[in-house]
């Protein structure tokens, strides 16, 4: 089976930018497209017609394939997902739920699924369930994670799936990327050092922090509730796991963290917002475009693995 991410794609490079809620709109995904990769608008739990006009702004600006990154816990997720067949969007990547109910119109209309997985067992369903490819995410994530680690699970998919396999998490340059195609992966999403893009509206505060930190300076919060969320250290997640410890309640953490992703995205709260980043943030030192990002990344794996074509 053809397992080029750039071919079943129609992209330049095997990169794709996290769906990330807040920061992937139509100005980042535009931008990592243009530069070659595969730029995802993340949908989170937006209204159709805002992804609609996301859509719109992004075609505006590239002639490139751009995404669509689906929450599937979203109570707009049926609206939306009629909305990307729609607007004749090439790619959608999914994560928080099962897909399926929506594989047939999606297949039906050419768009190819991507769904976001973290166990072996997931990936095959999804294979089963007609997945062009997925995206197998370690726990070195910034968001949302599973348990295993990116190099522990990345080998495990490719050996139960024939459909491509996309790694993800703790991957920022050309050192990961060559990693995750030595453990059988045909491409990788990228998610934090995208945050910290020209091209992303994210508050430059947050970017700061992003910058500054230390390889240590990530954390999960969550755990109790069994939605861990892999995030950078500040007041507020001080604050939330003193809580968990002490046996909150999941509405009581829940009332905590309402609106906080938005006060640091937009607002630049760096206190008391959430700065989802990845364990790779240490790594990132310094505001790029995305050109600059996947040129230096592809420049760097080209010069490791020895080979120009992916």
């Amino acid at each position: 089976m053809e397992r080029s991410i750039t071919k079943l794609l129609g992209i330049q490079y095997p990169i794709i930018q996290g769906g990330m809620a807040w920061v992937a709109d139509y100005h980042l995904a535009a931008a990592v497209s243009s530069a070659g990769g595969l730029g995802l608008i993340g949908a989170a739990s937006a209204t159709a017609e805002i992804v609609r006009t996301q859509i719109n702004e992004a075609k505006k600006r590239t002639d490139k394939p751009v995404g669509v990154n689906i929450m599937l816990m979203s109570p707009h997720a049926d609206e939306v997902a009629q909305v990307v067949i729609e607007e004749k969007i090439k790619v959608v990547t999914t994560g928080a739920g099962n897909p399926g109910k929506y594989m047939e119109g999606w297949k039906a209309a050419g768009i190819k699924v991507i769904p976001v997985v973290a166990s072996c067992a997931f990936a095959k369903m999804m294979e089963n369930a007609g997945a062009d490819a997925v995206v197998a995410e370690g726990c070195e994530a910034g968001g949302h994670i599973g348990s295993s680690t990116t190099m522990a699970l990345v080998p495990q998919v490719v050996d139960v799936v024939s459909i491509p396999v996309i790694a993800a998490g703790g991957i920022a340059d050309g050192r990961g990327f060559a990693a995750a195609m030595m453990l059988g992966a045909a491409g990788v999403q990228i998610g934090t050092r995208f945050v910290v893009a020209s091209e992303s509206i994210v508050h430059k505060d947050y970017k700061q922090k992003i910058i500054s930190a230390k390889d240590i300076d990530s954390v999960v919060t969550g755990r109790s509730t069994g939605h861990p969320v892999r995030v950078l250290r500040n007041k507020m997640t001080r604050e939330y796991l003193k809580m968990e410890k002490e046996g909150a309640s999941f509405e009581e953490l829940e009332q905590l963290t309402l609106g906080s992703l938005r006060k640091s995205v937009i607002d630049g709260d760096v206190i008391e917002g959430t700065l989802m980043a990845g364990q790779i943030a240490g790594l990132v030192k310094k505001e790029q475009s995305c050109s600059e990002i996947i040129d230096e990344i592809m420049d760097q794996a080209t010069m490791l693995l020895g080979k120009k074509e992916f």
